[in-house]
C-alpha cells in the first residue's frame, strides 16, 4: 500500500483535546520502558522530545528521571497550550520541563544528551527532516529513540487495527488514527532513510503490531 500522506499539524483545539484525552497510556508507558532497557546507564543531562503533542512523553521522562532537564517542541500551537496546562498540575516539574513552539527543521538547537520522538514521523512530508534534526540536535554519543507507527499492508488491515485499539474512542480520533497508519512509514523504508541519513548504526524493531522502534547512540 502507497503512503498517503496527511496534514503535519493537529492544531484545532478539538482535535487537540480530543487527543490529549485519549488513552495513550499503554504505548506512551511501552515507549520510557523501551528507553530504560536499553539505555540503563542513564539517569541524568537534557532531553529534547520532538514532535512533543500534549507533553505526556516528556512528563513520564521528567518524572522517572528526577536528574534530567527536559524540553519537549511541537508546532501545534493547541497541543502546546495542552502540554503547559499538563505541566502546571504538577508544580514538583515546573523547573526542568519547558516546552517550546517550533517546525522542523528548527534553527540553532541547543544539543542534547537524549533525543526522543513518539509518533512524529508519519507527520512529516519530508521523512529526512526528522533524521536530520535528530543529528543536529543530539550531542556526540547521545541516546536516541524515535517510534512511530508501521504502515500495514492495506487499508483492510488499517481499518483492522483502529477497530482493535480505538473502537471506544471519539470517531474524530478514529480517524485519524486510521490516516496516520496510512501515513506511516514501514520498517524497510525506516531503514533506508536512517542509512540516507547516516545513522545505520540505530538498531530498528518492531514492538508492537502496530509501531517500529529505532535506538542507539549517535557516533561519538
Amino acid at each position: 500500500m502507497q503512503r498517503t500522506l496527511e496534514p503535519e499539524l493537529m492544531d484545532n483545539a478539538w482535535q487537540a483535546q480530543a487527543y490529549a484525552c485519549a488513552d495513550f497510556s499503554e504505548p506512551n508507558a511501552a515507549f520510557l520502558g523501551h528507553f530504560a532497557e536499553r539505555f540503563p546507564e542513564f539517569d541524568a543531562g537534557s532531553v529534547i522530545d520532538l514532535g512533543c503533542g500534549p507533553g505526556d512523553i516528556a512528563l513520564r521522562f521528567a518524572r522517572h528521571y528526577p536528574h534530567c532537564r527536559v524540553v519537549g517542541i511541537d508546532g501545534a500551537g493547541a497541543m502546546l497550550a495542552l502540554a503547559r496546562q499538563a505541566l502546571g498540575r504538577e508544580p514538583g516539574l515546573t523547573a526542568r520541563v519547558r516546552f517550546r513552539k517550533a517546525m522542523l527543521p528548527v534553527a540553532a538547537l541547543a544539543r542534547h544528551d537524549a533525543v526522543i520522538s513518539n509518533s512524529l514521523l508519519h507527520h512529516l512530508p519530508d521523512p529526512a527532516t526528522l533524521w536530520s534534526t535528530v543529528l543536529a540536535a543530539g550531542k556526540p554519543g547521545a541516546a536516541v529513540q524515535v517510534m512511530d507507527l508501521a504502515r500495514p499492508a492495506d487499508t483492510a488491515a488499517a481499518r483492522g487495527l483502529v477497530e482493535h485499539y480505538a473502537r471506544a474512542e471519539p470517531e474524530v480520533l478514529r480517524e485519524d488514527f486510521y490516516n496516520s497508519l496510512l501515513a506511516a512509514f514501514d520498517p524497510a523504508e525506516v531503514a533506508a532513510q536512517l542509512r540516507s541519513a547516516g545513522l545505520g548504526g540505530l538498531r530498528l524493531a518492531m514492538v508492537s503490531d502496530r509501531h517500529w522502534l529505532a535506538s542507539g547512540k549517535l557516533p561519538a
